[in-house]
């Protein structure tokens, strides 16, 4: 097949964690040619969606990992699978690139669907499932966020479409920050902050579970550093070993079905103790932990589900 990466600069990544990377590792030892642009490199073009990057090799040597052949354009519609992979933060830059890449329906296969990334993005597709969650608001009205913490205590408040654990904030019931806090995501944001119950059990880690075409394939924990509250590996969470429980297994079983129907064929959903706090759809990691924890192939299983989907 013919696959095409829409993501951040390749040569940056790390090709220890990086997931568009094992993917695109995974591709090439299948025999798919794989082709490289970034999101600023996509263009609508009288009828045609469009993109100029380079086609790629890859290699798991640090610091030489990425071979890139000469800038080119390309017709997207001449491939068969095209990943949405930049990251967020999910603004209207992406949200365009949404809809430009819409328009490959149905010859050309993109993952996840970018109809459903666009109305499903990680904390608003959580709200479907209002009994797997914490206690949850959003709200960019101070008052109502005022009232969820007098009720609720010790909270955690963030940007709705931020990622990677940017701007996470832990308030606890004697917190006298939440006005200035509140005033300074508006001051440069017209997004609504969401804000959540704290629990408790993020100390014992917060588990990433990775789900294929709607199944469970296993899970990694990420266990804060010493003095953070954020568990994300961006900001030093320290992936472990860990098995799923019946909780995590039901969790994956209620949204997993619409999850498939929806096309979104790998999806990283976190669960703190007993509860949901995210389902990512954006640009999810987490599959190189897992396959050296597990030892198993997660990349194979990811392509497997899109080639049968090709086929």
């Amino acid at each position: 097949m013919k696959i095409a990466f829409q993501m951040d600069p390749i040569g940056d990544v790390d090709i220890d964690a990086d997931s568009s990377f094992r993917l695109a590792e995974e591709a090439q030892a299948r025999g798919h040619t794989v082709f490289f642009y970034g999101p600023d490199h996509l263009a609508y073009q009288e009828g045609r969606i469009t993109a100029r990057g380079h086609d790629f090799t890859v290699k798991r040597v640090q610091g030489d990992h990425v071979e890139l052949g000469p800038m080119i354009e390309v017709d997207l519609a001449d491939f068969d699978v095209v990943w949405l992979r930049q990251d967020p933060p999910f603004d209207m830059h992406y949200i365009t690139s949404t809809h430009l890449l819409d328009r490959l329906a149905p010859g050309t296969l993109v993952v996840n669907d970018p109809f459903w990334v666009r109305n499903y993005p990680e904390k608003l597709m959580v709200l479907d499932f209002p009994d797997l969650t914490p206690p949850t608001t959003v709200s960019r009205d101070l008052e109502t966020i005022k009232a969820f913490k007098d009720k609720h205590g010790d909270v955690i408040v963030k940007p709705l479409y931020g990622n990677g654990g940017a701007g996470v904030f832990l308030l606890n019931k004697e917190d006298r920050n939440l006005s200035s806090l509140f005033e300074m995501f508006t001051g440069f944001s017209r997004e609504p902050l969401i804000v959540q119950k704290f629990l408790p059990a993020v100390s014992q880690g917060d588990k990433r579970v990775i789900l294929v075409d709607g199944e469970c394939v296993g899970a990694i924990n990420r266990v804060p550093a010493k003095g953070e509250t954020r568990s994300n590996m961006h900001v030093g969470g320290r992936p472990e070993k860990v098995g799923l429980t019946d909780r995590d297994l039901e969790i994956c079983a209620r949204i997993g079905p619409l999850l498939k129907e929806k096309g979104q064929v790998f999806v990283g959903i976190d669960v703190i103790g007993e509860y949901l706090t995210e389902i990512n759809v954006t640009s999810p990691t987490g599959i190189q932990e897992l396959e050296r924890f597990d030892g198993v192939n997660i990349a194979g299983k990811i392509w497997d589900a899109i080639e049968a989907k090709r086929k």
